[in-house]
């Protein structure tokens, strides 16, 4: 379901993934600023390819780098993802799965990245956090309903709930070394 004819337009993300101390897996999002048609949305770091991007995982990883601070060096790429067009914005997303090494501190980019969230992955495959609501689309003059995790007082939906919802039984069921 795309709400748009309009031509797609290539973007990457990067899917962290890591286990805490305690051998608990987790994701990594970023919860955008304020701002712009994604403002306020739980997210992976990741954007449009720049010139200077020899690829797409190159963007994946240096949007990473830009919006949280992760440099390169501490991902490994473990798989390419299917790609996931968006809704309303016209773009096609290609996600990459990263086994990261988390730092210290997170780095969120001033005024883009409003705050980064470390999320269990056995939160996201508990049931109680999928649900699904009417939103109101002004392109399309109707409400829509669409499905989301509830992460804290935030909904993961649109293209990176879509992202997720397949790979959570495949990192609970250790299809990679993570």
């Amino acid at each position: 379901m795309r709400f748009s004819a309009a031509p797609l337009f290539q973007a990457a993300v990067l899917v962290p993934v890591y286990r805490d101390a305690a051998g608990e897996l987790r994701l990594v999002l970023v919860r955008r600023g304020d701002f712009g048609v994604h403002g306020g949305q739980l997210a992976f770091p990741g954007g449009k390819p720049e010139s200077t991007d020899a690829s797409l995982v190159d963007t994946a990883l240096r949007e990473t780098q830009e919006e949280i601070g992760l440099p390169a060096s501490a991902v490994q790429v473990l798989a390419t993802l299917p790609p996931i067009p968006t809704y309303v914005s016209n773009f096609l997303i290609t996600p990459f799965l990263g086994r990261i090494v988390p730092p210290a501190a997170w780095q969120p980019m001033e005024h883009e990245i409003a705050e980064v969230l470390e999320v269990s992955v056995r939160h996201l495959a508990d049931p109680a956090t999928h649900t699904e609501e009417d939103f109101w689309i002004p392109s399309q003059n109707a409400y829509v309903r669409f499905p989301f995790f509830r992460v804290g007082e935030h909904r993961l939906w649109g293209a990176s709930y879509r992202i997720v919802l397949p790979l959570i039984p495949r990192l609970l069921a250790s299809e990679w070394a993570i």
